[in-house]
């Protein structure tokens, strides 16, 4: 669960962000199967973190993410404005204008979704480099 009053900065949480995927699922990460709560979905990479930190890879924002906001987050960064990073199943995160390095949360198993910005202003699932996973993962 997403517990916004981890969040270390001044000021108000930023407001849950809509992203509008250009592929469209039956399952997305927030969905209940069977009443249990599904994590991730076609497109997401899981990691089993065994409960340690995930930081952030560059400056920019963290957000829920509209619709499954006690599940997933949304990060932002000037340094690459073409790309969103959608992240699942982390605890305690911090939500709203974060440094690189500072730690976003932690978590046990964490979907991690790399999206593309396309010319009609959706955005498209795509393979995330292996190299930028391990600076969620590594702090820099």
């Amino acid at each position: 669960m997403l517990l916004s009053g981890a969040c270390s900065r001044a000021g108000p949480d930023p407001g849950p962000r809509n992203v509008t995927l250009h592929q469209k699922w039956a399952l997305q990460p927030g969905d209940r199967l069977a009443g249990y709560s599904v994590q991730s979905g076609l497109g997401d990479i899981t990691v089993d973190i065994q409960g340690n930190r995930v930081f952030m890879p560059f400056d920019g924002q963290v957000q829920p993410a509209e619709g499954n906001a006690d599940q997933c987050i949304i990060l932002s960064s000037p340094d690459v404005p073409a790309y969103l990073f959608r992240l699942c199943g982390l605890r305690q995160v911090k939500l709203g204008d974060l440094s690189q390095g500072d730690p976003i949360g932690s978590g046990n198993t964490v979907a991690f979704a790399t999206l593309r910005r396309q010319a009609d202003g959706t955005w498209a699932m795509v393979e995330p480099a292996k190299e930028l996973l391990s600076q969620f993962l590594d702090r820099p």
